[in-house]
């Protein structure tokens, strides 16, 4: 190993350090995230590990990153939104609607008693009841879907993306009397998820 690749590689780690303070201080910070134990969760998980090796250096801007397949990154403000909005504990039985190998799934997965992923693309059509007590949609929907729903406890809580006459909003909120009500909260960029779209409907 040359003397030149001795140094490139602390800085090249240095860099990303740097980054990830950034986007700490700048981002999430500013933007009124200031639970430690969210912040906390995004310091100590390295966002440029799930993203395309020609998209590592732009791991921690504030945007989407493409991820291929039509499926997108959200951008760090998103997921620590979702977190602080989900609340989860060691207590909870959580089932994430996305990749269970990526970035959101990592973040969580340290947070709660159980984890649980499911792929958007089969998430439409879940059957039975799930008894979890934390859902997490990793995208936004136009509308819930009822297998997603059945999968949640009576008093479980819902966090998503959700598109309300085409912008994105962080929505949440909890099964009653077997019935799960979404609440629309801050517009935020969160990526679509076309697998979980509402059916078109005939329109006269």
């Amino acid at each position: 190993m040359t003397l030149t690749e001795d140094r490139s590689a602390p800085s090249a780690q240095n860099s990303v350090s740097a980054a990830r303070r950034a986007m700490i201080t700048s981002q999430l910070r500013t933007s009124g995230v200031n639970e430690p134990w969210v912040l906390a969760a995004m310091a100590g998980i390295a966002r440029e590990d799930f993203v395309p090796d020609t998209m590592r250096d732009a791991a921690y801007i504030d945007r989407a990153i493409p991820l291929g397949n039509g499926r997108s990154l959200a951008a760090p403000l998103v997921q620590a939104k979702m977190l602080a909005e989900a609340e989860p504990t060691a207590q909870d039985k959580a089932l994430l609607i996305g990749d269970g190998a990526g970035y959101l799934a990592a973040l969580l997965r340290p947070l709660v008693g159980s984890l649980d992923a499911v792929d958007p693309a089969e998430a439409g059509a879940m059957a039975g009841e799930g008894g979890y007590t934390l859902v997490v949609i990793d995208g936004a929907i136009e509308e819930l879907p009822a297998g997603i729903a059945a999968q949640l406890a009576e008093d479980g809580r819902i966090v998503t993306g959700l598109m309300v006459r085409g912008v994105s909003r962080l929505a949440s909120g909890r099964k009653a009397a077997g019935v799960v009500s979404l609440l629309p909260l801050a517009e935020i960029g969160i990526p679509a998820l076309p697998e979980l779209a509402a059916p078109k409907r005939w329109s006269f």
